[in-house]
């Protein structure tokens, strides 16, 4: 879980703000939300409460609007991350209700796998809510797929740890010692390779599978006709 995150609801308590308010900042640019929900709850960051604290100060000082926006130009206010910007910002992010209907499995199921450590929200609210990330869709396919190739869960947790280490090391590769990521660069390539051969596996059978049902598919129709004759000859 990389985020603590707030909806726009949690957002006005946390903040005691109102409407009124967050919609004049966001207007001005003062306050900008890092996300949204699939139906456009904007979703804000832990730095964002910390930027709404600056310029309540700044207002109970006896400043307006410009002269806030002023101060704010010349000195900054938190910002979303170490870097200065925030990568999220803009993203577009699904509820756990979401994504399980778009990959046709109940909200139990991801919960079963969060459980087990194949995946992993982005991000939770305040109030509870875990958000993912439109890639989840795929990810989510993808453990599907692995099911089908007859992987335990316990397996599957295995090549998600790899994905997640090689999302790791292609991000920064001086975060793990070289001799360590080369052994671990070695396990993924070896876990390639036998995922390969199982999937070429899966295709003989059903290319024999393929060929078999099409096949039998013109027998069962040769003697549906034959039979049809029957039918009518009485």
């Amino acid at each position: 879980m990389k985020e603590r995150v707030f909806t726009r609801d949690e957002f006005l308590i946390k903040t005691q703000t109102s409407e009124h308010d967050l919609a004049l900042w966001e207007k001005n640019k003062l306050i900008q939300s890092m996300g949204f929900t699939e139906d456009q709850t904007p979703i804000y960051s832990q730095p964002a409460i910390e930027q709404v604290e600056q310029i309540k100060k700044l207002q109970e000082l006896g400043y307006d609007l410009d002269g806030v926006q002023k101060i704010i130009k010349k000195v900054g206010l938190p910002q979303q991350s170490k870097s200065g910007k925030d990568s999220s910002k803009g993203k577009q992010y699904i509820t756990v209700g979401n994504l399980a209907e778009r990959i046709g499995v109940s909200p139990r199921t991801l919960k079963h796998w969060e459980d087990k450590g194949i995946i992993v929200p982005d991000m939770r609210s305040e109030g509870g809510f875990r958000l993912y990330s439109e890639h989840y869709v795929y990810l989510c396919h993808l453990i599907q797929d692995l099911q089908l190739f007859g992987y335990s869960l316990e397996q599957i947790k295995i090549i998600s740890d790899y994905f997640r280490e090689f999302l790791r090391l292609d991000t920064s590769l001086e975060s793990m010692p070289a001799q360590e990521a080369e052994e671990k660069l070695n396990e993924m390539s070896g876990e390639i390779d036998q995922l390969i051969k199982k999937i070429n596996s899966y295709k003989e059978g059903i290319q024999r599978w393929e060929d078999l049902l099409k096949n039998k598919k013109k027998q069962v129709q040769g003697l549906k006709n034959k039979n049809q004759k029957r039918k009518n000859e009485k």
